[in-house]
């Protein structure tokens, strides 16, 4: 409510108070992105309060269901950059595989684990192309922990890179410490949002 760049949570005074913050956050969105030629109704600012307020949370991830063109990930995009998160969406091609998956997962990882930068993960129904991408998901939906997904030469990599963060916090500096602590910042800053339509069966 102070401003984009004061994380404070508040009510605000009016609908018009809201109108103006998010109109300035839109106008902030579309300087650096491609522009979305958005239409804050009264329901789109509340679908943004409530994004913002689930992913602003440590391991807050959103299921938003809607038809398709209703809205869904431009206002989870919106929400994200409100949240000051970097959005991802992963490509999708005739290639992309379990593999490509992992590899987007673990930049995900290491920016948001490592570098502690907020990300907000941009998940569609389209984009199930294996559903075996799902026990990916689900890991990091669940636990935060996905099995496999580092080799153990890169987790001790990400050990040595956490090590003086996890020593600034006065914690005992374990290898166990250090991945527990790696995967705390996981938890807080990596952030799902699935935008998911209720047509079809993919949704169930």
């Amino acid at each position: 409510m102070g401003g984009l760049d004061e994380k404070m949570y508040d009510q605000f005074p009016s609908s018009e108070a809201l109108s103006d913050r998010l109109t300035e956050a839109l106008n902030g969105y579309n300087e650096l992105n491609a522009v979305m030629d958005l239409v804050l109704f009264e329901d789109a600012m509340k679908h943004v309060c409530r994004i913002t307020r689930i992913t602003a949370a440590d391991s807050g991830h959103a299921l938003l269901v809607g038809v398709g063109g209703s809205g869904k990930q431009s206002l989870s995009r919106l929400a994200s950059f409100i949240c000051q998160y970097t959005t991802v969406m992963i490509m999708i091609s005739s290639t992309y595989g379990l593999n490509e998956l992992k590899t987007d997962l673990q930049n995900m990882y290491l920016k948001s684990g490592v570098k502690d930068e907020g990300i907000m993960f941009l998940f569609t129904e389209g984009q199930i192309t294996d559903e075996r991408f799902l026990v990916f998901i689900n890991d990091l939906l669940s636990t935060g922990e996905i099995a496999d997904l580092f080799a153990a030469e890169d987790k001790d990599g990400i050990v040595n890179n956490v090590r003086p963060a996890v020593k600034g916090e006065g914690i005992p500096d374990t290898k166990e410490n250090c991945w527990t602590f790696f995967l705390a910042r996981v938890r807080k800053n990596l952030h799902m949002t699935l935008c998911f339509s209720p047509v079809g069966d993919a949704f169930r």
